[in-house]
């Protein structure tokens, strides 16, 4: 008997003892565990909010530059004198439509460089995949743009597609080609043609730029190849500007006494 008590002594006290602080522990566990829940919960709600957010915020964003690029398309469309409202319709939404798709591969191609200046490439490598992501870019450029003028030639004449260009690029070509003729009156039909034809190049180039920068830049370089050409034809090309600046001075001298 005393071996039993001794044994059932040993056992019991083996077994932790219940207090009245252990329903407080168990509940404290539970409780814990419910507000850990409570907490994943809302977690995984804020991150679907901000999910939602972020994506209201690029509708919003695209529904404002679908307006601002519409803006612009009409703009130039009401140079073309079309009294036929469906066909007005039609090619602000060719330009507007065209000003959206150079927008996406413009935002692809950044996209797709990011990624791999990101990775861990020689220099080499690095090089070789960004030239080849610039020739996919271009090939896109290009077909978007035989694309886009195909279709304005169905709608409009010649002359309205040529302020189609010049509305899409600023109207940097008219404006430089009458400073040039301005400039230099001695030129022949043969430098004419060169340097136009150069001009309308740039043009064609720079109605796929993603800015305005970069439209002036394409202009600015064709100009450059224009200035080198006008050179070896003979022409000094500071003392003409210089030249060119008196005669614009004095013209405007003589309309200021004209209106006096």
């Amino acid at each position: 008997m005393k071996r039993y008590l001794l044994v059932n002594k040993t056992v019991q006290s083996s077994v932790p003892a219940v207090k009245s602080n252990t329903v407080t522990t168990v509940a404290t566990v539970i409780h814990s565990f419910h507000s850990s829940s409570k907490f994943l919960i809302g977690f995984l709600s804020l991150i679907l909010t901000t999910s939602l957010f972020a994506q209201n915020i690029t509708e919003q964003q695209q529904a404002e530059y679908k307006k601002v690029i519409t803006e612009r398309a009409t703009k130039i469309v009401n140079t073309l004198s079309i009294t036929d409202s469906d066909k007005y319709q039609k090619v602000v939404a060719e330009i507007s439509n065209q000003y959206f798709q150079l927008n996406n591969i413009q935002e692809q191609s950044k996209i797709a460089t990011d990624a791999i200046k990101a990775q861990a490439l020689t220099k080499e490598a690095t090089a070789e995949a960004m030239k080849k992501k610039e020739d996919e870019k271009a090939l896109h450029l290009t077909q978007l743009h035989d694309t886009f003028i195909a279709h304005l030639k169905e709608l409009l004449t010649n002359d309205q597609l040529e302020l189609v260009k010049d509305g899409m690029t600023y109207r940097v070509l008219p404006i430089t080609w009458a400073a040039y003729l301005d400039m230099l009156p001695t030129l022949t039909t043969e430098q004419k043609d060169k340097m136009y034809n150069w001009l309308k190049e740039a043009r064609e180039l720079a109605m796929d730029g993603e800015s305005s920068d970069k439209k002036h830049a394409i202009f600015g370089k064709y100009k450059g190849r224009i200035n080198n050409y006008l050179s070896a034809q003979g022409y000094d090309m500071k003392k003409e500007g210089e030249e060119w600046q008196k005669r614009i001075k004095e013209r405007e001298a003589a309309k200021k006494e004209q209106k006096n």
